[in-house]
């Protein structure tokens, strides 16, 4: 009996630590401002049944304005085949808000640009710098996270979203 109370305690940590390692990450509670200071919570795109990317960029960083052209290239066609929708969210300071809206326009990006200037969201996902992109599957789970960027990432993207529309049909 002894020795059945010590494997015991010595596999709880683990079944504990496993546990909240296989345990679903969701979107955060956060309310943010979209570029027309309209308020929105983040964690809503997860309850919209797409499949959501979010981006985090900022209008300093090419690697990040490369990434949102190059889906923004296929966003049609993804809207289409895998009812995605795709959130670009700047880190731009307060001071540099001004700019984001003429500078979104300017790229011809037609869907939400969220403004992230205390990086809230940004400090919820562990995201260590931008680009940082996140896939969330159609109940709101986080199901891929992605920092940096190389020219191309946008296919593996694509693999995963071709994925997750496959799992839920």
């Amino acid at each position: 009996m002894k020795k059945i109370i010590i494997l015991l305690s010595l596999a709880i940590p683990f079944i504990i630590a496993s546990a909240f390692q296989n345990a679903k990450k969701q979107l955060p509670d956060i309310k943010l401002k979209d570029v027309n200071g309209k308020e929105i919570n983040i964690k809503d795109y997860g309850k919209s049944g797409k499949i959501t990317i979010i981006s985090l960029w900022a209008t300093w960083c090419k690697p990040c304005i490369l990434e949102i052209n190059n889906i923004n290239e296929q966003l049609d066609t993804w809207k289409e085949k895998y009812n995605v929708q795709l959130v670009a969210v700047t880190i731009d300071q307060a001071k540099n808000t001004p700019k984001v809206k003429p500078f979104a326009d300017g790229q011809g990006w037609d869907f939400d640009v969220i403004m992230d200037t205390n990086q809230d969201l940004m400090r919820a996902l562990n995201a260590p710098s931008v680009p940082y992109m996140v896939l969330v599957d159609q109940n709101g789970t986080i199901v891929y996270e992605h920092n940096g960027y190389n020219q191309g990432d946008e296919f593996t993207l694509e693999k995963k979203l071709e994925k997750l529309s496959a799992e839920k049909k």
